[in-house]
């Protein structure tokens, strides 16, 4: 809806989505919206504790656009179903907008990797909303998102994935529709959050609907093919109004869910998956040896100490056995001296002589 003219009035000039459904009739006026919004600094979980260390420790920041796109397979719709799960812990409502897959079909393929979501539909937190792109056209699933964002009240929206509007060359109309959806969340303090699918072989750091800079948090996940092997890594792009890490992580989707693993990056270059396990084999196998060529080369070192403690200790009796039998020596010639003077004094005496006993010399002992 557009209006054309209005004398006496200002007016909009922008068209306008409405929806005629069993409500009635809905007027949005989307396309109004200036860059006013309040930028909150709460931070919030992603839900996977490394990516937060990543993100400053803290996450992402409340009312924040966020965006992970990839090749498919790479586990887009896995991050933002954790952070779906974070969110509902926290008690805050999520919505849901499915364009792929069945809700039922969704949350049996998050239990796989350990997210389990029913529960949070039951409690009321969770709402989906699934339905195929060509159902309505690109201004009827706008007024669709916003009457149920007005209904629902959420604090976290997320669209899987925003590719799925793309339908021939109407790019330019599906960044339109995004940036006004963009705009209306921000408005309401909102968390968005955006799957994007990229084809392999591509520029990776491109979205086919060019939303770049409408986001605040970019995720780029990719696969790195080694040794046989096609293994996740994942990386921070951008995060706007935060430090954040510039380092690749392995990512791994167990049953326990998502794991962030360090990459290995040394002289055979960025190692991931087997290849990487290998790697760190082969260099602790080097430590060991280091280890063990260390240790040798200490009890190496040691049997030389106790040798030459050994020969000290054998030097030290001969000394010390040679000393005990000087002192006897000096104590008998020491006593034969005493004697002789006591026998030679005697003597005079008893010959009545007049003479001078020299007393003999002392001796200075050396140890």
């Amino acid at each position: 809806m557009r209006v054309v003219k209005y004398r006496g009035s200002t007016h909009g000039t922008n068209e306008y989505p409405f929806l005629i459904d069993e409500d009635g009739f809905s007027v949005l006026p989307v396309t109004s919206l200036g860059l006013n919004s309040i930028s909150s600094n709460d931070r919030i979980s992603t839900g996977i504790p490394r990516l937060d260390t990543m993100l400053s420790g803290k996450g992402y920041f409340r009312g924040s656009t966020v965006l992970v796109s990839g090749t498919a397979g790479t586990g887009k719709t896995t991050i933002a179903a954790k952070f779906m799960e974070a969110a509902c812990k926290r008690g805050e409502r999520v919505l849901y907008f499915a364009f792929e897959e069945s809700p039922s079909q969704f949350m049996r393929n998050m239990r796989s990797v350990g997210i389990h979501l029913e529960p949070y539909v039951k409690k009321g937190l969770l709402h989906f909303h699934a339905s195929r792109p060509t159902l309505q056209g690109l201004e009827h699933h706008l007024a669709t998102a916003i009457k149920l964002i007005n209904k629902i009240e959420p604090q976290v929206v997320i669209i899987d994935p925003i590719d799925a509007f793309v339908i021939g060359g109407n790019q330019t109309e599906v960044k339109t529709m995004l940036l006004r959806l963009v705009d209306f969340l921000k408005m309401k303090q909102i968390t968005a959050f955006f799957a994007s699918l990229t084809s392999a072989g591509n520029d990776l750091e491109l979205t086919d609907v060019s939303i770049s800079t409408l986001i605040d948090t970019w995720l780029l996940l990719r696969d790195i093919e080694i040794g046989g092997e096609r293994n996740r890594a994942l990386y921070i792009l951008k995060s706007r109004g935060m430090a954040h890490s510039n380092q690749i992580r392995e990512f791994r989707l167990s049953d326990n869910g998502i794991e962030l693993l360090d990459v290995y990056v040394g002289s055979e270059g960025v190692l991931t998956g087997s290849a990487r396990l290998s790697q760190e084999a082969k260099d602790r196998a080097e430590q060991v040896m280091r280890q063990q060529e260390i240790k040798r080369k200490q009890f190496g070192l040691e049997r030389k100490r106790v040798a030459m403690e050994a020969q000290v200790a054998e030097l030290r009796g001969e000394f010390e056995a040679e000393e005990s039998e000087t002192q006897k020596i000096i104590h008998i010639e020491k006593a034969r001296t005493e004697r002789f003077t006591h026998d030679q004094s005697k003597m005079a005496k008893s010959r009545k002589a007049d003479i001078v006993i020299k007393k003999p010399v002392k001796t200075t002992q050396t140890k």
